[in-house]
């Protein structure tokens, strides 16, 4: 078994493809070609997470499945907490990045908290919903 590893050509650093090609027998899995990446946060971008999580608290706040307020407790406390870090790492810090990584993990607790049934909520915008 082989793995070859190559750059796709004409793409510069941050956005090359790599090229796999992985002998399984006669299977070869083989991706070629650049990558479009974003490698920037944009104001946009960082002001419309903030809102979808904010929203998205809210939503959950208000849809408590009985039963679950223990669990819902330890979810909110971790959306605020990281939701202030991204106010932080954003305004105080001027770290775009960081803020936007901190609004993802507030996010995706809320998510686990509805997959996990701790919430009812039916928004598909705010929300990966079953």
């Amino acid at each position: 078994m082989s793995l070859g590893v190559g750059f796709a050509e004409g793409c510069d650093f941050l956005s090359r493809g790599l090229c796999f090609a992985r002998g399984l027998g006669n299977f070869y899995i083989i991706v070629l070609g650049c990558v479009a990446m974003k490698n920037e946060i944009s104001r946009e971008k960082l002001d419309r997470y903030f809102d979808l999580t904010t929203r998205g608290l809210a939503e959950c706040r208000k849809a408590v499945v009985v039963g679950r307020e223990s669990d819902a407790e330890e979810i909110f406390d971790m959306v605020s907490n990281y939701l202030s870090d991204a106010g932080h790492f954003d305004s105080e810090k001027g770290d775009m990045v960081l803020a936007f990584a901190a609004l993802n993990y507030a996010h995706g607790w809320l998510d686990c908290g509805v997959r996990l049934g701790v919430f009812e909520v039916s928004d598909r915008d705010l929300f990966t919903v079953r």
